[in-house]
This record gives structure tokens, sequence and C-alpha cells, in this order.
């Protein structure tokens, strides 16, 4: 067992659904020395994946009731930790991720060292294999590229998903703020991610964005599309978030774009058919796509369907019309998870750190120290 503070928080975290698998050189330590205290770092150990009130915490951690929900809600306020709760209920906290997670709510404290680290490490957290099998974004096509003839469900249309919600909240992206502080960055919108449900209310308590209507999300999509963004939603049915990503900054495109075949890695349930006859390579397209899936040669596009992820970007601007959707056939179809817990459950089996075993033992874990903790 380790005794380093820091070694035992990332020993911990790779634990939790998405990891945080150690490397070599150790960058993981120092992401974990600059976002922690040494204090933060221990009561940041006594945090698990199941929401838990102050108290409970407490007797983990070896506080007093009053001073853990004092240092949680602090806890929370740095980014480093998740809080749940509506004004007027207690506050209930739960352990967080670093990816998706820890790194996000750091969008506005970001700095050069911090950004260093995080791009080194980055590559060596994204495991494509375990991607494949329980990704934490999926893609859904702009909705210029959906033909009125498509069958589409309802959470692959960013549109209705955004219309479903009732508390929405935009934040700036951090992938593209990370890199324009590194100075290397794109001139895509900034302010482009969309946050609902509960964790709009966590990035509203935190200063993290600002609470939009379902109309400026839906320009802010319209917008995405013109920009050549692609939209990643959560993998949910019910999602957290929708991402209007780049291939030049987003973390997550940039290693899909580094596979052979990122349509084996996305999960998506759309890809793109190029009508040959049709195309007049202009070249649009090729500017458009994030995944190099279609280049323009000898005056004709080429399309790569290994490469496609089914993002529509290429279709709603080819102006002769050779570019379609078209739904993957049914053994490609991927399986929607109904809400983000469940895909974090699932993410958690594929890499093998949240078996059903461990999961009950959390449980029973947690429900022995709220019946201690009314003592």
């Amino acid at each position: 067992m380790p005794t380093d503070v820091y070694q035992r928080l990332a020993r911990h975290l790779d634990r939790l659904p998405a990891g945080f698998p150690a490397t070599e050189t150790g960058v993981e330590l120092r992401i974990l020395r600059r976002l922690f205290t040494e204090d933060e770092a221990e009561l940041a150990l006594a945090l698990t994946v199941i929401p838990e009130e102050p108290r409970v915490v407490a007797r983990r951690a070896g506080l007093a009731p009053d001073e853990a929900a004092r240092r949680l809600e602090a806890l929370a306020r740095r980014g480093l930790a998740f809080s749940l709760g509506r004004p007027g209920q207690k506050a209930r906290y739960t352990a967080s991720q670093f990816v998706i997670g820890l790194w996000e709510y750091h969008v506005n404290a970001l700095d050069e060292d911090l950004i260093r680290d995080v791009n080194e490490y980055i590559p060596r957290f994204f495991d494509a294999e375990v991607w494949r099998r329980a990704p934490q974004l999926r893609t859904v096509p702009v909705h210029r590229s959906i033909a009125v003839d498509n069958a589409v469900l309802p959470h692959e249309q960013a549109e209705q998903i955004v219309r479903s919600q009732k508390r929405i909240l935009v934040a700036p992206c951090i992938c593209r703020r990370e890199h324009r502080l590194a100075g290397h960055g794109c001139d895509r919108p900034e302010e482009a991610c969309l946050i609902f449900g509960a964790a709009a209310a966590y990035y509203e308590r935190n200063g993290l964005g600002r609470v939009i209507d379902a109309d400026e999300a839906v320009d802010i999509l319209r917008r995405a599309d013109e920009a050549g963004l692609v939209l990643q939603p959560s993998n949910a049915q019910n999602p957290v978030n929708i991402c209007c990503c780049c291939g030049c900054c987003c973390q997550v495109l940039k290693n899909l774009g580094r596979h052979r075949r990122p349509a084996d890695v996305v999960s998506s349930a759309f890809t793109a058919a190029l009508d040959a006859e049709a195309c007049v390579g202009c070249g649009v397209c090729e500017d458009r796509c994030q995944m190099a899936a279609l280049t323009v040669a000898d005056g004709a596009a080429r399309l790569d369907p290994a490469r496609c992820i089914g993002c529509g970007l290429c279709v709603s601007t080819c102006p002769a019309e050779a570019l379609t959707l078209v739904r993957k056939p049914e053994a490609r179809q991927p399986r929607v998870p109904r809400t983000v817990t469940d895909a974090a459950l699932e993410l958690g089996r594929a890499r093998g750190t949240l078996t059903p075993a461990r999961l009950a033992w959390i449980g029973l874990r947690s429900k022995l120290d709220r019946l201690l903790a009314r003592r």
C-alpha cells in the first residue's frame, strides 16, 4: 500500500470507472500535486462513486460533521469533488473522475505547467480498446445532415436533446482554451460546451459557465455546424452534456484520429456515403472532416469508411449533395446506456475496476457508515 498521499489518491482515482493509470514518468502524480493540497487529497480519499452527506464522509475521514461539511464544500468549489443538491437541501458529495471531471472543472484555473502535464498524460490515459467497449462520449449528426426519411432516435438528435432539458448551461471548451493558452489553438468558438441538469447546477455554483435557454443552446449547435465542430454528447440516452469538438484541440478526437480505424472505436449510429458521380471535387468536405476520412485527388473526393465517425459535417455543406448519412447495419449499431450512471458502470466493468462485487462492497460500506453516523 503506497504511503504517499498522492500515490494513494492516484490509486483511488484509478479505481473509479474512467481510471487514472500510472505512467513511467509519474506525470499523473505531478498533476495531482498541482491540483490538490495534501489535506484535500486526504479528504478526497474518503469519497466514493455513491453520493453521500457530509456526516457520512466525516466518519470515514475522521472529522467532525461540521468540519467535513465545510471542507467538502470547499473541495467541490475548487473542482476537486462533485456535489449534488438543490437550494435548501443537504448537499451530497462524490469522488470526481479525472476525465470527464477534475480536468474539465479547472477550465478557469489553467496554467502553463498544468496544461503541459495534462497534454503529456492524456495520450497515456486514452485506451482505444476500453473506449470502444464503453465510451464516455458518442457522436451524433449535425442537424442539417439528417435526411427527412432517415430513422433517427431522440437521443441521436442534438436539438431534441437540448429541447428536452429543464436546465441548460454553456461553458468554455477546456480543450480549445488550454490550446490557446499554450499558443497553438484554433479560431473556433470557445463558449461551446452545453451542460444539463445536476451537472449544470454544479457548473453554475462554481462559476464555470452561464445559464441559457433552449433557443440559445440550439443557436450554439447551429454555429457549431458552421464552424465545423463535431457534436459529442455523453454516452447515454439522457446525456448530461454535449461537447462541440474540433479535431485539432479536442483530446478525444485527437486520440481517435491517431487510431488507424476511428470508425471501429467511436460510438456512432451513422456513417457517410459518397456518390462519386455527383461529386464536383470542390474540397469542402476534406476541409470539414475532423478524421481525415475524406480526401480530394484528381478532381474527386474519396471516402475512407474506416475513418468516418458519422458526424455529418461533410454532408451539411456539400454543394453537390454528393454526400449523405446512412444508418449503420443493425449489427454495428452501438448500444447507448439509459443514463450516465449506467454508462459509468459499464466503463468500470470494461476496465475491471468496478466489478459487481466491488460495487456491492462500496454500497454496503456506505450503508454501514450512514447507520453509524446517526449515533
